[in-house]
């Protein structure tokens, strides 16, 4: 009998990761995929990007807005975890693959770890700033298994207490993208998207969900220093996290302006293939973090959203003051920066497969057991 796989993306960020891992398992014969969409996939302001992943043909894909006040997350959290409740008792999976660090993912796997569902946690161990770290870890403890980009993500898992039989080391699947061979070229992407520029960075800035008082600043800041840098940028909506309204509004006033291109919503593919011909990246963003260091690409990561989430000494960080931001951009056009593989090698769909194709994953037990590990040198 296949095995039922319900894989959960409320985010173009996160479909962006799961992708590869979907289609790898529709390939085989034993799996039967269905995804479950919500989030900002559902939302006009940001593309409407469900329509994105329904062109890819998927046989069962579910669409549930769970969309509340930007303010509500846990209004949101409550809706998502009713809809999914019901979805699943309707769908009855074996398996609940969810991402990250998003508030769908944490409604997703209480619900599985509620019913005896087996949850899978992609990248897991991470740290980083504001409230994604708490729901990132509490989402860990509510899965079964994880699949985690790297050993350091590994290593805080089992400090965590999960059973390291139950922790593999995949990569991170978008690499899987990143390095892939048919990505678009940049000429076409360009006149997709009408993009004019022969040279431009790229900008994602998002809100700093436990930093509500300093985002009106942070903002003004942040766009200042885009604007006086003389330079053309292909802009990003941010995340519809709390604060979101007020990124939009600045960016609204650069609709006409000669100097940006701005977009609710760039295609992954399409995005990489920007962002690798990009002369830096700057912002917030992940993408920062993850994806511009394996095209050598340098990163501008400014404020606290992306504390300690990598220890690439090659990435430029800074406070969000235009000051600040303006030196960074100086130093960011003059840096020659080396491609570096820090998460995966691009194989984490066939890592994932293979451990789908053994018999001990699915006896991984719904009694969640912590592990208890010797602490040495003070706990360090």
């Amino acid at each position: 009998m296949k095995k039922k796989i319900v894989f959960v993306t409320g985010t173009r960020a996160d479909f962006g990761k799961l992708k590869s891992l979907i289609n790898m398992l529709n390939r085989y014969e034993a799996f039967e995929t269905h995804l479950f969409v919500t989030g900002m996939h559902l939302d006009e302001r940001y593309g409407y990007t469900v329509n994105e992943i329904e062109q890819h043909g998927y046989a069962h894909v579910f669409r549930y807005p769970n969309h509340t006040a930007e303010t509500a997350m846990d209004m949101t959290l409550a809706k998502t975890t009713e809809g999914f409740a019901q979805y699943t008792r309707v769908v009855k999976p074996d398996c609940i693959v969810v991402h990250g660090d998003r508030i769908e993912a944490l409604a997703c796997a209480t619900v599985g770890a509620l019913n005896n569902i087996l949850v899978a946690h992609i990248e897991g161990g991470e740290l980083s700033g504001t409230i994604d770290e708490l729901l990132r870890h509490a989402i860990s403890k509510l899965s079964h298994s994880h699949f985690v980009a790297n050993e350091s993500a590994a290593q805080r898992l089992l400090q965590m207490g999960e059973l390291e039989q139950s922790v593999f080391v995949i990569g991170s699947p978008d690499m899987d993208v990143v390095l892939s061979q048919h990505l678009p070229e940049l000429t076409a992407v360009k006149a997709h998207y009408a993009i004019p520029f022969e040279r431009y960075a790229v900008s994602l800035f998002h809100p700093v969900t436990t930093e509500p008082g300093q985002l009106a600043a942070d903002t003004a800041s942040y766009f200042d220093a885009l604007e006086i840098s003389g330079l053309n940028y292909v802009m990003v909506y941010p995340n519809n996290d709390p604060g979101s309204s007020i990124i939009l509004e600045r960016m609204q006033q650069y609709r006409d302006a000669g100097w940006c291109r701005i977009f609710p919503s760039v295609r992954f593919e399409a995005f990489l293939t920007l962002l690798r011909h990009a002369d830096f990246i700057i912002g917030n963003s992940s993408a920062g973090i993850r994806e511009a260091p394996y095209y050598g690409v340098p990163t501008i990561n400014t404020g606290s959203r992306q504390y300690m989430r990598s220890n690439d000494e090659d990435i430029i960080h800074c406070a969000c003051d235009t000051e600040e931001l303006l030196a960074a951009i100086r130093k960011a056009e003059l840096a020659d920066i080396p491609p570096k593989q820090l998460f995966g090698a691009g194989n984490s769909d066939r890592l994932f497969l293979e451990v789908l194709q053994t018999e001990s994953f699915w006896q991984i037990s719904r009694q969640k057991l912590f592990a208890v590990r010797e602490i040495v040198n003070g706990g360090t």
